[in-house]
């Protein structure tokens, strides 16, 4: 069984079996779970130091705005298992993130094109996917810097200049956002060489937040035609749990939490930081918090 969950925006995502386990419906038609009733805003994340770090973002914003707080017990394995964590109502909110949430539709289609369209569905009863940060957590593709500088790459779309003798391939290359070159090939008229995981493949295929895209120096180029489908992470939420002041605290990361702050986060946490330093520190240098 499918249900279907929106963005506060007007922008939505479907995903399977919701409404399942320990939630209900009231008589109204009102979503309740554990999460809602009267306690503390329970956090939920998978195991990746990224979902850690921004669950603890999360947490000193609402709690600096009057709520309280609490780590769920459950770790879970992927992001579309805490988005059905929050709308069974076991978890308040965790971090989620779009093009992920859109493969859980029937058939696996994320219906490429304009996103908003994608999205715009309806949410189930309670449950509220608040505006989208800056930051995408998906795959981006990237060269290093004397690559760039010799063929003049900033944007994919240059690529086309440079010949066919370059190679595509990375960590990232079997992500099922991660660009075939056949899709590149039709998208920008590029011709690239795969190379699977290889990390000395001249484009090489990451995750927006892998630590050596810092470490390395390497250019990420810039996807006019957005053959990458975007990956936004964004706090999806019981209603009930999360109050107007919370909500509010929750937006004012959008536009300071980009791709390469939460690239420089999963860096400090996967160095061994906690998340909850990590974000404290990131929130403190933005002026956030005291």
């Amino acid at each position: 069984m499918f249900r279907t969950v929106a963005l506060a925006t007007g922008s939505l995502l479907l995903l399977p079996g919701l409404l399942s386990g320990c939630a209900s419906a009231n008589a109204a038609g009102a979503h309740v779970g554990y999460a809602d009733r009267a306690g503390p805003v329970v956090i939920g994340t998978d195991g990746s130091a990224r979902s850690r770090v921004v669950a603890a973002l999360y947490g000193e914003l609402l709690t600096r705005a009057g709520q309280k707080v609490r780590t769920a017990d459950t770790s879970y394995a992927f992001p579309v298992d805490t988005a059905q964590a929050v709308v069974d109502g076991r978890i308040s909110i965790a971090p989620a993130y779009e093009s992920t949430l859109l493969r859980a539709m029937p058939g696996g289609q994320t219906m490429p094109g304009n996103m908003e369209a994608t999205l715009s569905m309806a949410l189930p009863p309670g449950i509220v996917a608040l505006p989208p940060a800056a930051a995408q957590g998906g795959v981006v593709l990237a060269v290093t810097r004397s690559t760039a500088g010799r063929h003049k790459l900033r944007s994919l779309a240059d690529v086309r200049g440079a010949g066919t003798g370059l190679t595509l391939g990375g960590s990232a290359s079997g992500d099922p956002d991660a660009p075939s070159v056949a899709a590149l090939k039709k998208v920008y008229g590029i011709t690239l060489t795969p190379a699977g995981t290889a990390e000395a493949a001249d484009i090489r295929v990451l995750r927006s937040t892998d630590p050596v895209i810092a470490w390395d120096g390497l250019v990420v180029l810039a996807d006019p035609k957005s053959v990458v489908p975007p990956e936004h992470v964004f706090p999806l939420i019981s209603a009930p749990a999360v109050d107007l002041a919370g909500r509010t605290a929750l937006a004012r990361v959008n536009t300071l939490l980009t791709t390469a702050q939460l690239a420089k986060l999963t860096a400090s946490v996967d160095a061994g930081e906690t998340p909850g330093r990590a974000a404290r520190a990131w929130l403190r240098a933005k002026g956030l918090q005291r």
